[in-house]
């Protein structure tokens, strides 16, 4: 895991975060607890475009059970009832 200590980066500044940075994710410790992750803004893009191709899929994927019918059209109730006897 790549750290720095809050401290270093209250002593040295941003220059600190970059060189770590160099090496990967920062991992920012305070009090003896890894607190804060730092990445770079291209890295931060990629982990936003992967969450929205995952959301995007998790769509595609529901509007295709409800073509094939694969949904539960009745109350939650009923859908309790229904999992209690499957028991």
């Amino acid at each position: 895991m790549n750290t720095i200590a809050a401290q270093e980066i209250k002593r040295k500044g941003i220059s600190a975060v970059d060189e770590a940075l160099k090496n990967g994710p920062v991992h920012v410790i305070k009090n003896n607890q890894p607190q804060y992750v730092v990445i770079t803004e291209a890295r931060y893009q990629e982990l936003k475009e992967a969450e929205d191709e995952a959301f995007s899929e998790r769509i595609r994927k529901s509007l295709a059970d409800v073509k094939a019918g694969r949904v539960w059209r009745g109350t939650a109730e009923e859908l309790i009832r229904k999992l209690e006897l499957e028991d």
